[in-house]
């Protein structure tokens, strides 16, 4: 596995120590791993947003579309 070297200020290597020594994590690799695998995540929602934002609006959005979209929710509600 390739590796990369990050030089960080004495706040946020304490930040990154405390957080590894609080939670499971097994070093700061892995805790940084993890923010990396999340903040890629956030990208990726971030890009479909923009992706739909941008796409032609298709459909009719009428009250008995709403209505229709209501009830499904309250269906799912009332499974849980």
């Amino acid at each position: 596995m390739p590796s990369i070297n990050v030089s960080l200020p004495d706040d946020l290597c304490d930040f990154v120590n405390e957080q590894v020594a609080a939670s499971s994590y097994t070093s700061s690799s892995e805790y940084l791993r993890q923010l990396i695998r999340e903040h890629r995540e956030v990208v990726r929602f971030r890009n479909l947003i923009d992706e739909g934002a941008g796409s032609p609006i298709e459909g009719t959005f009428d009250k008995a579309y709403f209505d229709d979209l209501r009830a499904r929710a309250r269906s799912r509600d009332t499974r849980g």
